[in-house]
């Protein structure tokens, strides 16, 4: 596989989880790399902070940066891409992990949550995008990687709850829009979806969901670095699974992602 090292990510929600993971991943090759999330201070129920995200970053061996951004608000948007490329001369990679979830029905969502899943997850992609492309266009390999599904119209990963997979699609088909209205600027903009329920600490708040079930945030940040290394003129407008990549890039065993070897991986949503 290529390498990271010199490179600028903006990785969004990056203070857990996968977004978290991908950061680390990046930093091991000594890349510099932008923490751009909410969490400021700690919150009992979701450990890490931009703060420990980026301290974590600098000691896995890059340059961390940690900047308090919502993406619901476009000035911090804006003003968070200014002091990236401000620090680090340019942007060649934005990573669209943040993402908000709300597994109810029509009627058990409140719109204040459907609000905050539609600004969180579709809008903030496009805004974060549109923010990071005219820095991406001077970058010599530049990256848009959404974490999203393939597109799907299925009926059944609709009727369960609307709310969210209207948001979550929402930023399949901004990737699917934007590659399209960008394909000759040699910026590829792809999305990545785990195959199986992915272990962080906001899946442990699902009720009923078990993290034993799934695999180790890992094999997402593995998946994305394989897919930030490439030439960026060679896909665009993709929809990549995460074991899918890695098997392209020559990993058979997938054992070590695994949280409990005793327990059935279960699929992601949005996958058959």
């Amino acid at each position: 596989m290529g390498s990271l090292q010199g490179k600028t990510l903006f990785i969004t929600g990056a203070s857990r989880g996968i977004g978290l993971a991908i950061a680390l991943r990046a930093a091991r090759d000594g890349a510099n790399v932008v923490i751009a999330a909410k969490s400021d201070v700690p919150n009992p129920k979701l450990p890490g902070t931009i703060h420990s995200a980026a301290a974590a970053v600098d000691a896995a061996g890059g340059k961390g940066l940690a900047i308090r951004c919502d993406i619901r608000e476009e000035s911090e948007v804006r003003t968070a891409v200014e002091t990236t490329v401000a620090r680090f001369g340019g942007i060649d990679v934005l990573v669209n992990n943040a993402s908000a979830i709300w597994l109810r029905g029509a009627l058990d969502t409140p719109m204040k949550r459907f609000d905050l899943m539609s600004e969180v997850n579709s809008r903030g992609t496009f805004l974060c995008a549109q923010a990071c492309l005219p820095h991406l266009f001077e970058s010599a390999n530049p990256h848009i990687l959404t974490l999203a599904p393939p597109p799907s119209l299925d009926p059944k990963w609709w009727a369960p709850h609307t709310g969210y997979t209207l948001a979550k699609m929402g930023m399949s088909f901004v990737t699917l829009g934007l590659a399209a209205e960008f394909a000759d600027k040699g910026v590829a903009i792809n999305a990545l979806w785990p195959r199986t329920l992915i272990a962080t600490d906001a899946l442990n708040m699902i009720p009923g969901v078990d993290a034993g079930n799934g695999r180790k945030p890992a094999i997402m940040a593995d998946a994305a670095h394989a897919i930030l290394t490439r030439p960026a003129r060679e896909a665009t407008g993709k929809f990549f699974i995460d074991d899918d990549v890695l098997r392209a890039a020559g990993v058979t065993d997938f054992s070590a992602y695994t949280v409990d070897p005793s327990k059935p991986l279960l699929p992601d949503l949005f996958l058959d």
